[in-house]
């Protein structure tokens, strides 16, 4: 393990959640874990985000902390402690800048930890759900890299996306010819989630195009329930969410797939770290926030240009005309059309 090592610097990354955040800093730490091998990084977030992190470099630590263990603030000011103490901590990057992550930087100060956090840019996304800007935001890859910079760590990207993972018992083999379209419809907000009903007009066109199986992604009772409809009314459909699998097995079936259709949603995260193209559909929020998928390209962005676009930097805020229209107003034909062209340019 990379802990047993000697080291001369050890780095503490912070980034508690989201999963598509967590994963969104996969490249980025990954590649500067790689340019500076004598130098331990220990990556702390939440047990189940720390799942995403496979083929990780081997001066790279991942803890799952249970934030359970550790509430309030003589929680964080413990937490802080164990990990300076069990690490011998000598940086700090934080990804997340929130309270418990401000508390843990304040701790570590107290000890001569140099602390970087990132700049989320808050008052530019204010500006630009207000409608007063309407230009590309610095993304969030690009925040992370600016913290480890800060820090004094420049590299170049040398992260390509995860290797190919080849044993997998959630795989099965594909057949010359066949097309795989995996179609991940949910978002923890409904302001991101294109409606199922619309998604099912989707699914109905794609599995009348021989040689395509539609892949869905999924997890939860509530959205396994969703899907079974659809699995059970349309051939050549396969639910993944009611398959037993991990990240890695996830992740080496999106390998196996030639494009996926998802929300603004941890999915087109994992799914770029995977080297999956992405169609992806957006809402309430907007790629100029600063969210689209790792090197996904903003062509198979699916979007209505409308005047209330974006109303929200995350998609949890109510629809203020109350109808989703810039989601019940996107035409299946135009994701479908979308979906074609990446797999048959």
């Amino acid at each position: 393990m990379a802990k047993n090592k000697t080291y001369g610097k050890t780095v503490l990354i912070t980034r508690f959640s989201a999963l598509g955040d967590v994963v969104i800093s996969v490249p980025v730490v990954y590649s500067v874990c790689r340019a500076n091998p004598d130098v331990h990084f220990v990556f702390v977030t939440r047990p189940w985000p720390a799942e995403t992190m496979i083929q990780r470099p081997d001066n790279l630590s991942v803890e799952g902390v249970n934030l359970k263990e550790y509430e309030g603030l003589l929680g964080m000011r413990r937490l802080a402690s164990e990990l300076r103490k069990k690490y011998a901590v000598t940086h700090m990057a934080d990804l997340h800048s929130v309270m418990r992550t401000w508390v843990i930087g304040f701790f570590m100060r107290l000890h001569g930890v140099k602390v970087a956090r990132i700049d989320k840019g808050r008052k530019e996304k204010r500006a630009l759900v207000k409608g007063k800007i309407h230009h590309q935001l610095t993304t969030s890859h690009d925040r992370y890299e600016q913290v480890f910079r800060s820090l004094g760590f420049e590299w170049e990207e040398s992260f390509s996306g995860f290797a190919p993972i080849t044993h997998s018992q959630l795989v099965p083999d594909k057949q010359e010819g066949e097309r795989w379209v995996a179609v991940a419809p949910f978002s923890q907000h409904r302001g991101k989630e294109y409606p199922l009903h619309l998604i099912e007009k989707v699914v109905e066109s794609l599995t009348q195009i021989e040689g395509v199986t539609v892949m869905f992604f999924g997890g939860g009772d509530k959205e396994k329930k969703a899907l079974r409809p659809l699995v059970k009314k349309y051939e050549h459909t396969v639910s993944v969410a009611e398959i037993k699998h991990n990240f890695a097995d996830e992740i080496a079936l999106m390998q196996k797939c030639d494009v996926m259709l998802s929300m603004d949603s941890a999915n087109m995260h994992i799914a770029s770290v995977a080297n999956l193209p992405v169609v992806s559909v957006w809402g309430a929020t907007h790629p100029h926030c600063g969210f689209m998928g790792w090197k996904q390209d903003e062509a198979n962005a699916v979007q209505l240009d409308l005047p209330c676009r974006p109303c929200s930097v995350f998609g949890q805020k109510p629809c203020r005309l109350g109808d989703y229209r810039c989601l019940n107003d996107i035409d299946p034909e135009t994701i479908v059309n979308k979906i074609k062209k990446v797999i048959y340019g």
